[in-house]
């Protein structure tokens, strides 16, 4: 099968082209929506009720992320899911730390609309709302028969877990699914080059550190993903 392309700024989230509206406000890949509704479809057969968290993230979105946990507005968190005082620690570490958790802008797999972080709201505890951490997901937790109904039905649908496990880089997600057909392909075509022209258009904070750093970046936390 030949590579599906996208443009630089689809690739990067600035631009929507790429993306059709699947729920209100949730974007995926057009390639995707056949495949996802199938998914949702034998979940269903199965007694759960597949929605979406989160699919297509905008750039501009991601970048709000970033800024808010870099400025200390947003809480960042340890490997533990615990928060931590982000004045008391180095630039450098506080940079990691945000990236084992949030993905740099213009370098989110959210911005292809093949990323789909998923939960059952019928298994959500009443007044409690969504954290998307792993607590709610592994053993013990009020999604972990969903959980376990993912790892073993979503590869015949085309998807997958690219951080099913923490290899060092950005933390275990198992609400975090992938159209490996699609994904698979952008990942290469993201290259070094376009992330860090993308972020010197704007003002992203931590700027300087992030281009100093970004070939450890690269490698650690976008490319060291786990294989399907």
């Amino acid at each position: 099968m030949s590579p599906t392309t996208m443009t630089p700024m689809q690739l990067t989230g600035q631009v929507q082209t790429h993306l059709i509206e699947f729920a209100p406000n949730r974007l995926l890949h057009k390639e995707v929506i056949a495949d996802f509704s199938a998914l949702q479809q034998a979940a269903k057969r199965d007694g759960f009720t597949l929605h979406i968290a989160s699919a297509f993230r905008s750039f501009e979105r991601q970048l709000l992320i970033w800024n808010k946990k870099y400025a200390g507005l947003t809480p960042i968190l340890d490997k533990h899911e615990i928060a931590i005082q982000s004045d008391k620690i180095s630039e450098i570490d506080k940079l990691y730390k945000i990236l084992h958790w949030s993905a740099l802008p213009s370098a989110s797999r959210h911005h292809w609309g093949t990323d789909i972080d998923v939960y059952d709201p019928t298994l959500l505890p009443a007044e409690q709302s969504l954290q998307l951490q792993k607590s709610e997901y592994l053993e013990g937790g009020y999604f972990s028969e969903l959980t376990a109904w993912l790892s073993n039905n979503i590869e015949q649908f085309g998807f997958y877990r690219p951080y099913q496990y923490d290899q060092g880089g950005v933390a275990q997600e198992p609400w975090h699914i992938s159209y490996f057909p699609l994904a698979d392909d952008f990942l290469s075509q993201l290259d070094l080059d376009l992330i860090s022209n993308t972020l010197k258009q704007y003002t992203v904070q931590g700027g300087s550190l992030i281009q100093q750093e970004l070939p450890t970046i690269y490698k650690q936390y976008i490319c060291n993903i786990n294989t399907r």
